[in-house]
């Protein structure tokens, strides 16, 4: 799927949002990287963008990035941010019944469930190995409009030092299934998918790992351009590797946050 038309099933990745602080800049880095445009707003009110947004308590400025005019991605301004890592919102259909399930597995309700406007239902949550997620229940907003096609989301992976307690959590939160990944015989990887079968993510298990984090993946259509760009427009870049799916770099933008580019073997 490429293109959001309806509530993604629960426990999909649904929404990602980064919060920044200076948003002119990060609109000029992600602009550049990935040729997004932008509606803007703010949280607090006229804005016409994403008041998906679980931080509506901050009343700060608030772009979100378009592909071929699509909803891609959230930026939030908030002064004193430092570079973190992109939030990633799960679909569910029932915001509160989820979070509940998230306190009954082990996991813990940072802020909400709480209503943003008539877009939808939101909370953040921190599964028991310190990585923390949002929850998305859709109304008028969707989340991400456009996904797994270059400049939008294609993926999310949860790294953690010690992963046994992340899947415990998450297979009994959403219902998910956990595969070992035969072609990747020596990495301590697990995949998660929907009940339906649908590959969502995985979880990758870290001993070097200093904390538990959600993973973000971009795709790109090609991953040595965009390194290039990431790098001139002021980020920085590890050198690109072939991996068994993508050829992929770490980029870390303007404020020091970290996220993966992958594109897809050419045809």
């Amino acid at each position: 799927m490429s293109r959001v038309t309806g509530n993604q099933p629960d426990g999909t990745p649904t929404w990602i949002e980064l919060t920044v602080p200076d948003l002119d800049r990060a609109m000029d880095f992600y602009g550049a990287l990935f040729g997004w445009t932008y509606e803007t707003g703010t949280t607090g009110g006229e804005g016409q963008a994403a008041e998906e947004t679980a931080e509506v308590a901050t009343h700060g400025r608030y772009a979100v990035g378009l592909v071929d005019g699509r909803r891609a991605a959230g930026l939030m301004e908030r002064s004193g941010a430092a570079g973190g890592a992109w939030t990633m919102f799960m679909a569910t259909d029932d915001c509160d019944g989820t979070a509940k399930r998230i306190a009954d597995a082990g996991g813990r309700v940072l802020w909400g469930p709480v209503e943003i406007r008539d877009h939808g239902r939101a909370a953040i949550a921190e599964d028991p190995v310190g990585a923390q997620f949002g929850l998305w229940q859709g109304r008028a907003r969707l989340g991400c409009e456009v996904v797994n096609e270059p400049n939008a989301l294609v993926r999310n992976d949860l790294i953690a030092p010690d992963p046994a307690p992340a899947r415990d959590f998450y297979a009994a939160v959403f219902g998910y299934t956990l595969d070992s990944n035969p072609d990747m015989p020596d990495v301590d990887f697990t995949f998660l998918r929907r009940p339906d079968g649908h590959e969502i993510g995985g979880i990758l298990g870290d001993p070097s790992a200093g904390a538990a984090g959600w993973g973000t993946i971009f795709e790109v259509a090609d991953t040595d351009a965009a390194v290039a760009r990431a790098v001139a427009a002021g980020g920085t870049a590890g050198e690109p590797e072939d991996t068994v799916y993508v050829r992929q770099a770490r980029i870390t933008d303007p404020f020091g946050t970290g996220f993966m580019i992958g594109a897809r073997p050419k045809a």
